[in-house]
């Protein structure tokens, strides 16, 4: 239980402004670490070929997620249908996404379910879409997604591919009320092998401690992810809405101090997807970009973007998975509209 409020920080990091709000996730977490006991962190290595691994993640627009908490009921239904399909228990819960609230409530859905915790997941940050994960890249099938939502509805699609997951997925979603709990690519230890990203969740506890009485916060947390900032200053315009699931929307930064006189402008789908600075991209997907509290290094997801905070951006380089072709194609720039071919943000940021 301890080590929930670094996972915590970590992930709102990897989270890139989405993914949920974490402080949601992180009560989850506690209560059902108290209820239920703690929860054992293993390796793929640890689990027999066969064991059958639950990737989970909430789906939806952040703004209703930590409006619209999931219930206990939740991840035990879709449990329940994993064994109704496969006809045995699963051995291991694992985050769909690393990223905010979604790198942290597995922990809570691993307790209510008497199951250890995957040290991975599939993105290695947090994207808004379904098929945008390494399992998709990897080129698994997407054959199954169990949904189910607060009102009790279970529902299981079985599409033809990743984006007919995504259209699929996103309908149930926004009928539910734009929150509901999924589980995608069921797969075995066996499977999970090559397609997944090791490690992840013991890189955001790492990340949520390094600024554990830091004396500079902000500098210890760039160094860890070897970050490049691309701004220091005072949010001066937020346009977001909630539609098809999604939250969308521009937020704009202008600089202070050092930084004063420039003005960066970041373009969401629930994560901040690009920056640009005087109409020159300073970073986009997949590379990460965070903004954080100047003072605290705290991440601000994009729900909570409001003017006049003083924020710092921060941007780092992705999971090589995601710089492959596959990966660029499944979440590089253009899969989300921009005409821009994907140039790495160490190249973007290295004069400045």
């Amino acid at each position: 239980m301890s080590d929930i409020p670094a996972l915590a920080r970590g992930c709102a990091v990897l989270g890139t402004g989405g993914g949920g709000d974490v402080r949601t996730g992180s009560l989850a977490a506690v209560r059902a670490i108290r209820e239920y006991g703690e929860v054992p962190l293993v390796r793929l290595a640890d689990l027999a070929d066969d064991a059958l691994v639950v990737p989970l993640s909430g789906i939806g627009a952040p703004t209703v997620s930590h409006e619209m908490i999931h219930s206990e009921d939740e991840p035990k239904r879709i449990v329940e249908e994993v064994e109704r399909i496969f006809g045995r228990p699963p051995s291991a819960v694992m985050s769909s996404e690393i990223g905010g609230s979604n790198g942290v409530a597995p922990v809570a859905w691993a307790a209510q379910l008497g199951l250890p915790l995957l040290d991975a997941d599939g993105m290695g940050r947090a994207f808004p879409e379904v098929q945008m994960v390494s399992m998709y890249v990897a080129g698994l099938p997407a054959d199954l997604v169990i949904m189910t939502d607060v009102a009790g509805n279970v529902v299981t699609i079985r599409p033809v591919d990743g984006l007919w997951s995504e259209r699929m997925a996103r309908a149930v979603c926004v009928a539910a009320g734009s929150s509901a709990l999924m589980a995608d690519y069921v797969l075995t230890a066996a499977g999970a092998r090559g397609a997944v990203i090791e490690g992840t969740v013991t890189r955001a506890l790492e990340i949520g401690r390094a600024t554990e009485g830091a004396a500079d916060p902000l500098r210890a947390l760039q160094d860890r992810l070897g970050a490049a900032r691309l701004i220091t200053g005072k949010l001066t315009d937020v346009e977001r809405r909630t539609t098809g699931g999604f939250v969308r929307g521009t937020a704009t930064v202008e600089g202070t101090g050092d930084d004063r006189g420039r003005t960066l402008t970041l373009e969401l789908q629930n994560e901040n997807l690009v920056a640009v600075e005087d109409g020159r991209v300073r970073a986009m997907v997949p590379d990460l970009i965070t903004v954080v509290d100047t003072e605290t290094a705290a991440a601000v997801q994009t729900e909570a973007l409001r003017y006049g905070q003083r924020v710092t951006v921060l941007a780092w380089p992705c999971d090589p998975l995601w710089r492959t072709p596959k990966g660029l194609e499944t979440a590089g720039p253009r899969a989300f509209g921009y005409e821009l071919d994907h140039v790495p943000v160490e190249e973007l940021t290295a004069h400045g």
